[in-house]
């Protein structure tokens, strides 16, 4: 999972992410909120019941069923039922589940007005522990219409059927309420903090759009079926969903309600799936850290029993192995791996050359904390393999973190990537975007600030930007039985927000261009996966990264048609279409007909057949169309000539290239055609070789004529150019265009911001004061550039970096300036040095807006059970100041980003209200060691000398060394020569302390869980 980015410790790991939602069809989350506030009553107590069990011992995995008729006498107003159980329960009145639960220390209640009858009536709870102390509690009140009362509770008259056994005894009342280990539970209002919604809560806590219906299917015993991140259906209308770690894979058989809904394990020792497939008779799951295995029935009698790995793939973790689709054909698979996943090994093919390169023109800069430092293209990839894997053939690459991808019904391919929530900020950041993946594509996903902006056309753009958020699946609504508009979207989940949304999509040439809106929504809602049942039912899953996961279904409530939807079809769209994949036959293959026939198509109006036509001509032999390169004459074929020729030549072609180009009239180009001849001229240098002075003089002179330009994104590349080129007039130019930026636009993906509150604070803050992301990217060029600089430009420009410091940014923001200055600096004169000395030397960390006290405590040995039953309702009336105080003053503030400020190791945090409960947050923070993000993971480090580390570990390959960073956060990084490591593990041990709330007294504790989940609004309702 992306995921984008997709810690140093558990609360780290769940931590990541964030989102934008469009919300057109349903209410604002404030709305909703209030709705279902409007249907809460106050908890019912459970004073006067007992905790009871199956019998005096409570062995680990001890299960039963207990028991209790009642009789109710006469017409019935309302009923209410409370209940709780360690560990695990579901409580079902009169054959319909009311009540179920994982976590002891928070209660669960539900309104069961229709559920209780008059007349005779049942509760049949089927409980079990995990391990140690042992109990279940349950009350039901009922109100008469007479106004009486009659209550049902549990006690000495329940009885119980254990594990096994038919026969029916007496329970064990281990201690009234308030007694044993268990104490006194807070109450918890109907609809509270679930950690999976309930089936009475879930229509209240998830929207959806008008006609349509969700329902909670199954909630997930997280101890023994783990946490579900990947789901697909098979023929015969069950569905198998994989843990994310090592509890395995789940046959589901959906039933009419949650209460004959049935899950059974698979009985193959084959885990961790991140994408699961039915095909060939085999079900297909591609493996975290595992590649590839196809999972069959060896005997033929009816169940999968053999498992064989068939692709390796050497990579793991969250940008690890992903999805497995049926190809356009239905004759292969198509498989996916995240950026930090090794394309497979052994290919047999590659629709594009594969000499990849970063193609950087200037020297990048490393993600400022480490992220995916040497990491290198061809970075995330898609392949298609045969049946059983032996046919590697490399389709597409250049993503960050793509989770998964679909195939709509023209043939063609989709995927939601994942952005950098640390670049905020920065001109190089790239939201999360809907990408419509072809044959060959490049997408141009480069470590660091090494990321391609879209216009460059040795890559391909997206069809939407989303925004922040957290990609995982992906699927087309085909099947479903859900209207036109619904059937033919493509559905993208966003595990940060907890939102499915819908992207909606229209042909646009021979690719698309698509709109988003909202389809499913919910808060906490990790949604991870999805897949449409033969029934024709909407499943999907939430969970990731330990969390409780659930199943839950969506379907529409009135009549649908499906033999009258048909694929809606385009002549100008279809004929466009034939032509790219007419050219697409040619990618990866030599053949004596791909030149003349892709060459007339070089200047073709469509960016994608442009495309399609250059990986052609590139895929033959470069001797075969030099000459034909060299020669051609309408500008925009030139420059995709030009590109193609950079890409495939020799140093030999640079002056020929170089004088291609310098035959184009760039001032009579339009500005997308001006754009990539300024990338030709780039590719033409980063990979033929740097000019002489004779063809440098004549560059210069004529992209100099032409700086400034009108258009911002052309001198972005120009400025770029004319650094590399050592231009004797770039500084004087540049620092001018620095002293006049015009205030930076806001996104186009901002508006949805706008539309709603439930996005972290670091989004917010950014929008609402736009860093100068054009006088970022001036300055970053201009670090390059030792000579040519006066005093006062030197000084205007180390006062940019610090006036741009003042700008909220994602968790690299403040990093990078400071790398950035640093460079200048170091190709600054020592005069030069001297003169900004009183600039240089400003922290680019700004402090916080006010003073920091110390925790006042005194301070108690928290767990999860004392700091969720302190919780209780007591997140009201809390001190957003006190809470903010909490977390600079416990250290919080060094790892991690939030509300716009902080961060140094950890992630942002700003987002954390809306995927997690009260008890996930919780647990992530006091038990940091149950789940650890591999992002994130801490590494024990051993030298040769016999010097052992621990911390987090980033390896410097530009310098050959290695930093660790140790829990000491207040020091710097241990330095090691890389040639002098011996050995690297994961550590087991989180980065994060266990102890980080220990000092804090019971309201600190409250005030900071308060913050957290207020994504840093002080007007939020935990503070009213």
């Amino acid at each position: 999972m992306t995921h984008r980015s997709f810690t140093a410790a558990s609360i780290i790991a769940v931590l990541i992410g964030s989102a934008l939602l469009l919300t057109h069809l349903t209410p604002s989350a404030d709305a909703q909120a209030g709705k279902a506030k409007a249907k809460r009553k106050a908890a019912l107590s459970l004073n006067g019941a007992s905790w009871v069990w199956l019998g005096k011992a409570a062995p680990d995995n001890d299960s039963g069923v207990m028991t209790k008729s009642f009789t109710v006498a006469g017409p019935i107003k309302s009923a209410r039922v409370t209940g709780s159980c360690d560990n695990h329960m579901q409580v079902k009145l009169n054959g319909q589940t009311v009540l179920s639960s994982g976590a002891w220390e928070r209660p669960v209640n539900a309104n069961v007005t229709k559920q209780v009858k008059t007349g005779d009536n049942t509760i049949a709870a089927t409980v079990r522990n995990d391990s140690g102390p042992a109990g279940f509690i349950f009350k039901l009140e009922v109100t008469l219409a007479d106004g009486k009362t009659q209550v049902v509770q549990s006690d000495a008259s329940w009885q119980v059927a254990a594990k096994g056994t038919e026969q029916a005894r007496q329970v064990h009342v281990v201690a009234k309420y308030g007694g044993g280990p268990w104490g006194t539970l807070p109450k918890r209002p109907i609809g509270g903090d679930p950690t999976v919604f309930t089936a009475a809560t879930v229509k209240d806590a998830i929207n959806v759009p008008k006609g349509f219906e969700v329902e909670l299917l199954y909630t997930v015993p997280k101890n023994t079926q783990g946490s579900w991140v990947a789901i697909t259906a098979l023929p015969d209308g069950r569905l198998v969903a994989s843990d994310q770690g090592n509890k395995g894979l789940y046959y589901i058989t959906p039933g009419k309600s949650a209460d004959d809904t049935k899950v059974a394990k698979v009985p193959v020792n084959v885990s961790n799936a991140q994408g699961l497939l039915w095909a060939f008779d085999s079900l297909y799951a591609n493996r975290n850290g595992g590649g590839l295995w196809r999972i069959t029935d060896s005997n033929k009698d009816g169940e999968l029993d053999h498992a064989e790995a068939i692709v390796p793939l050497k990579g793991g973790g969250e940008h690890g192995p992903h999805a497995v689709i049926l190809t356009e054909d239905k004759k292969g698979l198509y498989i996916v791996g995240g950026n930090h996943t090794d394309i497979p090994p052994d290919l047999t093919g590659s629709r594009q050359p594969r000499n990849w390169g970063e193609d950087l023109l200037l020297p990048r800069q490393w993600d400022a904390r480490g992220h995916a430092r040497g990491k290198l293209a061809p970075g995330g990839w898609v392949a298609r393999v045969s049946p059983d894997g032996k046919e590697r053939v490399l389709y597409s690459n250049g993503f960050r973190n793509q989770y998964d991808i679909a195939l709509n019904n023209h043939g063609d391919m989709f995927t939601f990537d994942s952005d950098m929530e640390w670049d905020f900020g920065t001109p190089w950041y790239r939201p999360t975007r809907v990408n419509h993946v072809t044959s060959g594509s490049e997408f141009g996903w480069r470590s660091g600030t090494g990321k391609w902006p879209a216009y460059y056309p040795d890559s391909l753009p997206a069809v939407v930007d989303i925004g922040p958020a957290s990609p995982v699946g992906v699927l087309f609504g085909y099947g479903a039985k859900f209207p036109d508009k619904w059937h033919e979207a493509l559905y993208v989940l966003d595990w940060t927000y907890g939102t499915i949304w819908a992207v909606h999509l229209k042909p646009n040439g021979s690719t698309y261009s698509g709109k988003v809106e909202e389809f499913v929504s919910g808060k906490p809602l990790p949604v991870t996966d999805a897949t449409v049942g033969t029934d024709g039912a909407f499943y999907f899953t939430v969970g990731g990264r330990g969390t409780q996961s659930a199943l839950y279904r969506v379907t529409y409530s009135g009549s649908v048609d499906l033999d009258a939807i048909g694929v809606v079809g385009s002549s100008t769209a279809d004929k466009l279409r034939k032509i790219r994949r007419t050219l697409e036959e040619y990618h990866g293959v030599k053949h004596a007909g791909a030149v003349p026939n892709a060459w007339q198509h070089l200047g073709h109006g469509d960016r994608f057949i442009r495309y399609a036509a250059r990986i052609a001509v590139e895929s033959q032999p470069v001797n075969t169309w030099r000459a034909k390169a060299l020669s051609e004459t309408d500008p925009q074929a030139l420059i995709t000539a030009m590109v193609a020729l950079a890409r495939q030549g020799k140093s030999t072609d640079l002056n020929d290239a170089l004088n291609a180009l310098n035959r184009l009239e760039l001032t009579e180009l339009s500005e997308q055609q001006l754009l990539e001849a300024l990338r030709a001229y780039q590719l033409v240098f980063i990979r033929l070789g740097k000019p002489n002075r004779a063809q440098q003089t004549q560059v210069v002179h004529k992209l100099d004529a032409i700086y400034p330009n009108e258009s911002d994104d052309a001198n972005a590349e120009l400025v770029n150019l004319l650094v590399y080129l050592d231009a004797p007039t770039v500084v004087d130019k540049t620092m001018k265009l620095l002293a006049n930026l015009k205030p930076t636009p806001k996104p186009k993906w901002a508006t949805v911001l706008d539309r709603n509150n439930r996005y972290g604070g670091t989004a917010q803050k950014m929008l609402a004061n736009m860093p100068p992301l054009r006088g970022i990217h001036y300055a970053f060029a201009l670090r390059n550039v030792r000579f040519g600089w006066t005093i006062p430009q030197r000084e205007q420009y180390f006062a940019f970096i610090n006036s741009a410091a003042k700008h909220p940014g994602g968790a690299s923001y403040a990093g990078f300036l400071n790398n950035i200055r640093k460079e200048a600096l170091a190709n600054a004169s020592a005069s030069e040095r001297a003169a900004v000395k009183h600039l240089t030397g400003e922290n680019l960390t700004p402090p916080p807006p006010f003073k920091v006290k110390p925790v006042t405590g005194p301070g108690e040995k928290w767990t999860v059970a004392s700091a969720s039953n302190a919780v209780g309702n007591s997140l009201k009336g809390r001190s957003f100041e006190n809470g903010r105080n909490a977390f600079y003053a416990t250290g919080c503030v060094k790892c991690h980003r939030f509300d716009g400020a902080g961060g140094a190791i950890g992630p942002d945090l700003s987002s954390v209200g809306n995927k997690f409960s009260h008890r996930d947050l919780l647990e992530a923070i006091i038990e940091p060691n149950k789940v650890i993000s591999d992002q994130y993971q801490s590494h024990i480090l051993e030298t040769k000398d016999g010097d052992r580390y621990i911390g987090i570990v980033i390896e410097n390959k530009d310098n050959g060394t290695v930093d660790i960073y140790t829990k000491d956060f207040d020091t710097k990084p241990i330095t090691v020569k890389a040639s002098e490591v011996d050995s690297k593990k994961p550590s087991p041990i989180s980065q994060m302390p266990a102890n980080l709330l220990d000092p804090l007294n019971k309201d600190e504790m409250l005030d900071l869980l308060a913050y957290l989940l207020s994504r840093g609004d002080s007007n939020a309702a935990y503070f009213k």
